[in-house]
């Protein structure tokens, strides 16, 4: 029973963290302390749970990414972005993602990057946004930049939508159109790691194991389907300043909650 619980709690976690700027993958660094598998095993969970969150935005999205009427222009202007941000984080992640699973994934950096990037974000609302923010879809030249700055959430705590969305703020596009682009460039990105990361797992799975997977499936979809949809209407009309201060304080948590356990 342990088991399934922890299944749904990891699978709600991923769906609620994974497209807001707050890191899914430093949370579940975090959780799986109290909520784990195998290590074995959790890849393989990891990947299918993110696929749950993928389906979600990709439902949530169909229109955008495929409209009703197909108008060419406008298809080859959005996935044009999508792809060429897509580039640049395709190539950083394979050179170096190994290298950051290895090395990164702690407590203590998931702590440092999610205070530096809540400080980050402040400074952006405070200081960075343009007077005139752009609400349209980005230019090839930004979205190479906005890939760039995507492959910092190689380092856990940094939050694959909060990088996407800092550079598209810095850029001087609108929340909201920063938040859609962010959730659409998701779409090719987790498909592609988690392909990846599903060619590299090679051990066997138990019957009892496919039912832990169906489990965090279902979770992450559902809890990553209510919460996209809420986040878009959301930043329509407020500031990424509650997730920033989020962000900090969570930061902050760990450090003193990790510190005392050494």
């Amino acid at each position: 029973m342990m088991n399934y619980i922890s299944a749904a709690v990891l699978g709600i976690v991923e769906g609620l963290t994974e497209f807001l700027p707050i890191s899914s993958t430093g949370h579940l660094i975090i959780f799986n302390h109290w909520f784990y598998f195998s290590p074995e095993f959790t890849k393989l969970f990891d990947v299918v749970i993110q696929s749950g969150a993928i389906l979600a935005v990709i439902i949530l999205f169909w229109k955008s990414l495929w409209p009703d009427k197909w108008n060419l222009s406008e298809l080859k202007s959005k996935w044009g972005a999508i792809l060429v941000a897509f580039v640049p984080t395709a190539i950083i992640g394979a050179l170096f993602g190994s290298l950051a699973q290895e090395y990164l994934f702690t407590p203590w950096v998931v702590a440092a990057a999610l205070v530096f990037y809540g400080i980050v974000f402040l400074l952006i609302e405070r200081f960075g946004l343009k007077k005139t923010s752009n609400d349209s879809l980005p230019t090839y030249k930004d979205a190479l930049v906005i890939g760039a700055a995507q492959s910092l959430a190689l380092v856990p705590g940094t939050s694959r939508s909060g990088a996407t969305m800092i550079a598209l703020l810095l850029l001087g596009y609108a929340r909201p159109a920063a938040a859609r682009f962010s959730f659409l460039l998701a779409v090719p990105t987790l498909i592609a790691a988690s392909a990846y990361s599903l060619l590299k797992y090679k051990a066997p799975i138990s019957g009892p194991e496919f039912g832990y997977l169906a489990v965090g499936f279902v979770a992450s979809f559902i809890s990553a389907f209510i919460v996209s949809k809420w986040f878009i209407g959301y930043i329509s009309k407020h500031t990424f300043k509650p997730f920033a201060w989020y962000r900090i304080v969570l930061g902050i948590l760990v450090i003193l909650f990790f510190g005392f356990l050494i």
